[in-house]
């Protein structure tokens, strides 16, 4: 029997999204119906139930400040009171310190935030937050693939995210911020074409470490079912479930700490059985 796994540790954040145009699994929910989803991906093993309610895929609008809060609120009010007895931790996707502000309320654990807590007022949410994914994105949703540029003369993409990254923690920490609480996320598909996100991913590590923090910074990586996935194994996202576990499998070996996922339990058994059958690469059965 295997005793352990060969790869870091890693947490699993099941999506659940709770609009109608999210580019994988759009579709409004009733509340009673994304609180049985989000069980369902507790039960296959996530650790975290990130919720959203405002897609960020490429080319989407921008909604509302009390439309979001209508999505969210139903269904964070029916999960919180549950994650004690289930054992799991919510994060909330959102841009809005508003609507931050009002998850944290409600008992939200973590807060997302795809635009990197740049808008006015941000920080001074954040920083109350028990933990906070501090994501890079180049433009803004509705335009940030139209062409992501990271010009070498300015050290390339791993350089210009870790920039980002250094500003905005620097910015944090003069709110209040406590880094310990931190996780960076270097936003696979958000304003980065293939060779971005390729170089990205390789360089995990790398943009984990910086000189004003001792430790180094947890990463989320979102792969599951996006463009990049597509791009290698040619597959429509409703085929890239196989492609999207391959790629948290990889993530997971070049130092991702947290795994933003659709298929729960696919991913945990590909972790069981990758982690299995690398306990003790080296040794032999003799015939």
């Amino acid at each position: 029997m295997c005793r352990r796994l060969r790869l870091p540790e890693v947490e699993l954040m099941g999506v659940l999204n709770l609009t109608p145009d999210s580019f994988s699994d759009g579709g409004l929910l009733s509340p009673d119906q994304a609180l049985a989803k989000a069980l369902r991906l507790v039960d296959e093993g996530a650790q975290w139930i990130d919720l959203g309610a405002e897609s960020t895929r490429p080319g989407a609008q921008a909604v509302s400040e009390r439309d979001e809060l209508d999505r969210l609120m139903p269904v964070l009010r029916r999960l919180a009171p549950l994650k004690q007895k289930q054992a799991f931790r919510i994060s909330v996707d959102s841009m809005k310190p508003a609507v931050m502000a009002a998850a944290l309320h409600e008992g939200a654990d973590m807060l997302n935030d795809v635009n990197g807590f740049r808008a006015e007022g941000a920080w001074a949410i954040a920083v109350q937050a028990p933990r906070i994914c501090l994501m890079h994105m180049q433009g803004q949703p509705a335009t940030m693939q139209v062409a992501p540029d990271y010009p070498e003369s300015e050290g390339g993409v791993v350089r210009m995210v870790r920039d980002f990254f250094e500003r905005q923690l620097q910015c944090g920490v003069k709110h209040g911020l406590d880094l310990s609480k931190v996780v960076l996320d270097p936003g696979i598909g958000f304003g980065k074409l293939f060779e971005h996100n390729l170089i990205l991913l390789r360089s995990l590590r790398l943009l984990s470490r910086y000189d004003f923090h001792a430790m180094p910074f947890p990463q989320l990586v979102g792969l599951s079912r996006k463009r990049f996935i597509g791009e290698i194994t040619g597959k429509a996202t409703a085929d890239r479930d196989p492609g999207s576990i391959g790629g948290a499998l990889a993530a997971a070996r070049l130092g991702a700490s947290i795994l933003r996922v659709h298929h729960v339990g696919a991913t945990v058994d590909a972790l069981r059985v990758y982690g299995c059958l690398m306990d003790n690469p080296t040794s032999q059965q003799g015939y």
